[in-house]
């Protein structure tokens, strides 16, 4: 107490005996920062829940990123549809293929895939479609390689439906909105058409639209009072552009009744549009006609909830009059349970188009956006229509493959995509460019091996009466030039069976811990040192 004077032993003790003993003070402590860090908790900005598909880990905080529009559908997202952005090669189709393999892991969900991207003469999601089983609808000019039709006039579109099918055909082709003659002189054609349809109780075709313009009746001149040849002169030129997909360069996939066995019920359904030119207008009408023909056939109100993924997105929303039938069909889809999928490779392709109005329409209806890295102008312009913070904006050109900007309903992360080896075959789109010939005489060989005991197995069961013989080994044909390179392994493309679980499971215990579980199933963990090979690596896919 040396040095204190008697004034301020009194005022303390005056203060301790009215307010109670008062703390003393603390000399200060050094330490190292290591060790001072644990003053100060991490922290990180809530996540979306952890309810639904695996997509990664969020890149800044470490944690694991859920995601899954009918999850946070009404509560953290007003709308259920999403859009993929970026550069191709890196990561949009990775995404796009494990985000669907782990929603069809799920009991109620249906997908549709509208495949636009050709890989070996076949659609890219091919292997996926094989490896579940399932036969891709390949739509094919011509009816070649075993081509399948949609009826634009199938009955189970509805007439109203039929008639605007046909007036989009129609002005997707001639570039403009359809005059009132010209959609008079086509509304009278497909009543008469469908009138005659009933009356033989046969499916209408194009063909019978084609042939009702050339040569209208006489009442549908009378009820516009002009001559039959005024109201065959205005549905000339509507004849002329539904005959080339009746009997031109688009012939072969709407020109007559629509292809039966194609099941609506199963998981997943792949439309293969890879035969038709990406820069044709037969894309858009082809994009069209399959729009409304699934909203009038697949959608249900059965409580599934379904996706409908569209590659190539740009030819529904650079398009005004494919755009309008797409904004309906979104409208009318979200209320059965539909989540739209548009991916695309730049905004600026169509904020600046004929159809800027329909496209910000449907991109305001897209709650979700994900953007993958893009030049800085494109990035800027992104930023822009999307509403992105201007941090964001500021990293999309450094992404890197496997890594995007993430903005759910103004929720904004950078996720890094994790693929796992299970998966890698299945999501790979650029095996052109990696095997070499004798990879691909390899795996023509293999094919043709299993083709060869398939016919066997086939010719067996077809005698029933004989005992089966023990079946034949698995062989490899091997000739000069098909071996595979020493030390490098071909994966294995499995089917996704009950099996294929372990690796989603080895993510969520990676990422989440041992207490993980996916849908349905509870699953081993992986060691974390195993987990952590399985997911770190991300190849450019």
């Amino acid at each position: 107490m040396a040095g204190r004077s008697v004034i301020d032993s009194l005022t303390e003790g005056f203060a301790s005996l009215l307010f109670g003993k008062v703390e003393t003070t603390r000399p200060p402590v050094r330490t190292s920062s290591s060790q001072a860090q644990a003053v100060y908790l991490p922290t990180a900005a809530p996540g979306l829940g952890d309810s639904g598909v695996i997509i990664g880990r969020e890149v800044y905080s470490g944690k694991g990123y859920i995601y899954d529009p009918f999850q946070l559908y009404g509560q953290q997202l007003p709308a259920p549809h999403w859009l993929v952005l970026g550069e191709s090669g890196n990561g949009k189709s990775a995404l796009e293929k494990t985000y669907v393999l782990r929603q069809l892991r799920f009991k109620d969900r249906q997908v549709v895939v509208l495949d636009a991207q050709g890989e070996d003469g076949v659609g890219e999601w091919h292997l996926i479609a094989q490896s579940l089983g399932v036969t891709p609808v390949r739509l094919d000019p011509h009816g070649a390689r075993g081509g399948i039709r949609l009826n634009p006039l199938d009955p189970a579109i509805t007439s109203t439906g039929q008639l605007a099918l046909l007036r989009t055909i129609v002005e997707v082709a001639q570039g403009r909105p359809l005059d009132e003659r010209a959609g008079y002189a086509l509304k009278s054609a497909h009543l008469r058409v469908g009138e005659a349809a009933a009356r033989y109780a046969r499916q209408p075709i194009l063909s019978d639209v084609v042939e009702a313009l050339r040569t209208p009746v006489t009442s549908a001149a009378e009820d516009m009072n002009v001559t039959i040849e005024d109201v065959q002169a205005w549905g000339l030129d509507v004849a002329l552009v539904l005959d080339r997909l009746v009997d031109g360069d688009l012939a072969g996939m709407f020109d007559g009744p629509t292809t039966q066995g194609i099941d609506l019920d199963s998981p997943l359904i792949v439309f293969d549009l890879s035969a038709i030119d990406r820069n044709s207008i037969g894309m858009p009408i082809l994009m069209a006609i399959v729009g409304v023909w699934l909203e009038h056939t697949w959608l249900r109100p059965d409580r599934v909830k379904r996706i409908l993924l569209v590659e190539e997105a740009w030819h529904i929303i650079n398009s005004p009059f494919v755009a309008q039938l797409f904004q309906r069909l979104l409208k009318f889809g979200r209320r059965l349970g539909l989540s739209f999928v548009a991916v695309v490779h730049h905004l600026s392709d169509v904020v600046d188009g004929a159809a800027a109005k329909e496209a910000a329409a449907i991109l305001k209806m897209a709650s979700t956006r994900t953007v993958y890295m893009q030049k800085a102008d494109e990035a800027r312009t992104t930023g822009k229509v999307l509403g992105l913070p201007r941090w964001a904006v500021e990293i999309i050109p450094s992404l890197t493959p496997g890594i995007a900007v993430w903005d759910v309903n103004g929720d904004v992360q950078v996720v890094k995509h994790i693929v796992t080896e299970h998966e890698r075959p299945l999501v790979f789109t650029d095996r052109a460019m990696t095997e070499s010939s004798a990879d691909w005489a390899e795996a023509a060989s293999l094919a043709a091996s299993e083709a060869e005991e398939a016919a066997m197995l086939r010719e067996r069961e077809a005698q029933p009466m004989l005992p089966a013989p023990a079946p034949a080994p698995a062989h490899r044909a091997i000739a000069s030039g098909n071996q595979s390179p020493a030390g490098r392994d071909r994966p294995e493309v499995r089917p996704l069976d009950a099996d294929g679980d372990d690796e989603l499971t080895a993510i969520a215990g990676m990422l989440f811990g041992k207490k993980a579980e996916l849908p349905y199933r509870a699953a081993p963990i992986m060691p974390p040192r195993e987990a952590e090979e399985d997911g770190e690596d991300w190849d450019d896919r």
